[in-house]
């Protein structure tokens, strides 16, 4: 009986040894092991720590604006962002395993979902499938996001604008439930490649956090492109006064000038931005610009008038000088003209006498005298007009030089003094 008893307690003793070891031979060695025993946990859903409110450290974002468009008053950018956060049913002893972390798949858990207040577009995707997890239960996880935001740029100075405008980058909330998001480093990646130029981006934390991304419109192109043609332009039409008043070449050099300056409009009344209640000041630059040469036209078209006729107003025939080109006409007929008794060589004044031969001759020579008076009179009376013509088309290149250069002064003015606020802060 004796022995019986022992036999039992021997096979007792040995099936726990059989179970102790199988229990250990099954245990985790390897992080894969380890990596599938947490996703067999299924934990789809969020930390629940005792505040409801979950703490993610965002420890880098890389900003970089890819484009911004002046018509819209939109610009897309891209966020690289680095973050990370504790789940405590992620966490393991060194004791029990021998490595510090592990690779997980990101879809086999939760990740935190970022949003941007203000954005009208956004796309996030992750930078790797897979995400780090430490024996301590932090997670490391990164994403790109790609955002489209509105911002009310103020164009009034185009070209030469800078501007800053909010990125609202948050987590959800609600209540006392949600994302407690803390900043880390912020990096500019490729903040001076394309026409805008990303100056800064800071973090604002005062109310409600937003990143405060600062541009500069680099404005080399759009001076060469809009600026630099209308200013030669106007200049080359204050030149154009050189150009003498008595013939047509001024006018119609100043005609081309406006043809040419309405074609230019033309071609770039689709790449100026529309800016709402900050309209360009270069607007209204292009309409100065158009009226001073519509006006130099006309001024131009006065002046020759007034040296053609020695009046600007629209006056009835000079019939004087209409006396002086009949007379004109007859004399020349008179000489040219050719009777059959010249042609014959025959003398008709054979038959007269001394005395009235000599009478005949006077009268030729007095009409001659009258034609060649009337001629200088009128060369007077051109070179008078001409004179008055040029005396006022001087006083008018004056006024005009004077007009250009009071307008560059009150331009330059006017881009220095900010007349137009936009808050992008109402989000």
């Amino acid at each position: 009986m004796a022995s019986t008893k022992q036999i039992l307690k021997i096979l007792l003793v040995l099936s726990y040894l059989l179970v102790l070891v199988g229990s250990q031979s099954s245990a985790c060695v390897s992080r894969r092991c380890l990596a599938n025993e947490f996703i067999k946990k299924d934990l789809y859903s969020p930390p629940q720590p005792p505040g409801c409110a979950i703490t993610v450290n965002l420890t880098s974002i890389q900003y970089q604006t890819l484009s911004v468009d002046t018509k819209t008053l939109r610009f897309s950018s891209r966020l690289k962002i680095t973050m990370q956060w504790k789940d405590p049913d992620l966490a393991w002893t060194e004791s029990q395993y021998r490595f510090k972390d592990l690779i997980m798949p990101s879809s086999k858990m939760w990740t935190p979902h970022l949003t941007v207040d203000n954005a009208v577009y956004t796309d996030v995707k992750p930078v790797s499938k897979d995400i780090l997890v430490k024996n301590d239960g932090t997670v490391s996880y990164s994403v790109i996001m790609y955002i489209t935001v509105m911002c009310g740029i103020n164009l009034f100075t185009y070209p030469f604008v800078s501007e800053s405008c909010p990125v609202a980058l948050n987590g959800w909330n609600q209540s006392s439930c949600g994302l407690t998001l803390l900043y880390g480093r912020i990096l500019i990646v490729g903040g001076d490649r394309g026409e805008w130029k990303t100056l800064s981006v800071n973090l604002h934390g005062k109310g409600r956090n937003y990143l405060n991304v600062f541009l500069s419109l680099n404005p080399f192109n759009a001076v060469v492109a809009l600026v630099l043609p209308a200013a030669l332009i106007m200049i080359v039409d204050l030149v154009s006064f050189a150009l003498p008043l008595d013939g047509g070449e001024r006018n119609s050099f100043k005609i081309k000038l406006v043809f040419s300056f309405t074609m230019f409009l033309m071609m770039l009344c689709k790449q100026v931005p529309v800016s709402g209640r900050c309209s360009p000041l270069i607007y209204f630059h292009y309409c100065f610009c158009l009226i001073v040469l519509v006006v130099s036209v006309l001024i131009s078209m006065i002046l020759t008038r007034l040296c053609k006729t020695g009046t600007a107003y629209p006056s009835c025939p000079n019939l004087s000088k209409i006396r002086r080109l009949r007379e004109l006409f007859s004399f020349k007929a008179r000489r040219n003209e050719k009777s059959p008794e010249k042609m014959a060589g025959i003398d008709l004044t054979d038959g007269l006498k001394t005395s009235e031969k000599l009478a005949a001759k006077p009268a030729a020579i007095q009409s001659a005298c009258r034609f060649v008076e009337n001629m200088d009179k009128d060369v007077r009376e051109k070179e008078t007009r001409l004179r008055y013509a040029k005396s006022w088309d001087r006083i008018c290149f004056f006024t005009y030089l004077s007009l250009d250069i009071i307008y560059g002064i009150a331009i330059t003015v006017f881009s220095t003094i900010d007349f137009c606020t936009i808050n992008n802060v109402q989000f």
